[in-house]
Formats: structure tokens, C-alpha cells, sequence
């Protein structure tokens, strides 16, 4: 009598796929808004534009970076992209602000940093819900 044995291995290299896509959404993101930042100093050198539409200009930056990393980030996730995409935009916020604050050589740590990191986290949750539910329709 020959007993038949199924073995299951798990495949190690997937057991946490969602810290990966959260790593990749948030690097797109920070080289998005490290080439719209470059794009816009460009810009703004050979122009004459008000300093009162920087920090509108920015926003929009932000939000484009994140916009962009959540949905290459999470092309293959097909859950839970509230919290992927909320994760994805919160710790964007923070490395952009690390990475800007290195560049400009001075850390300020007020309420814009705190005002920006709840605006990327609601941005990347809101772009992660539509980036996973429309995949979900696209099937």
C-alpha cells in the first residue's frame, strides 16, 4: 500500500508581495517628483513667474508623483489598495521630504510637514482604491 503525500512549499519569495509593491510605488514616485522638481527649477529659471504659484506648483507635483507611483506601484496588486496606496503616499511624503531637505541643506519640521504627509496618505489611498478597482473591472 503505497501512501500518496502531497508536499506544499511555499514560495519564500512572495510570502510579503505587498511590502514590495509599496517600496516600488514609493521610489516611482520619488524619481517622478525628483524629474518634475528639476523640470520646474528649469522653469522657472528662464521665466518670470510668480513666487506665489511655487507652492501651488508643488501640490500639483506631489500629487502627480503620487498618482503615478501608486498605479505603476500597485499593477499587479489586486487587493487592499486603501492601505497600500495610503502607505505608498505617507511614506513618499516623508522621503521626499528627507531627500529636499538634504538638497536645500536646512530641516524644517513644522505643520507644512504634517499638512503634507495627511495629503499624500489620503492622495495614495484615494489613487489606490481606483488603481486596484479598476483592474478588478478591466478582468
Amino acid at each position: 500500500m503505497k501512501l500518496k503525500t502531497k508536499i506544499n512549499i511555499q514560495n519564500t519569495k512572495n510570502k510579503y508581495p505587498l511590502i514590495g509593491f509599496i517600496a516600488k510605488g514609493t521610489l516611482i514616485a520619488l524619481c517622478v517628483s525628483l524629474v518634475l522638481v528639476l523640470v520646474f527649477a528649469f522653469i522657472l529659471k528662464f521665466t518670470n513667474i510668480s513666487d506665489s504659484v511655487i507652492n501651488p506648483i508643488n501640490q500639483v507635483i506631489k500629487g502627480i508623483s503620487i498618482f503615478l507611483g501608486v498605479f505603476i506601484g500597485l499593477k499587479k496588486c489586486k487587493e487592499l489598495g486603501l492601505v497600500s496606496g495610503l502607505l505608498i503616499g505617507f511614506i513618499y511624503t516623508l522621503l521626499a521630504f528627507l531627500v529636499f531637505s538634504l538638497l536645500s541643506g536646512s530641516f524644517v519640521f513644522d505643520i507644512t510637514l504634517l499638512t503634507d504627509s495627511v495629503f499624500g496618505a489620503v492622495i495614495g489611498a484615494i489613487c489606490g482604491i481606483i488603481s486596484v478597482n479598476i483592474k478588478k473591472s478591466a478582468n
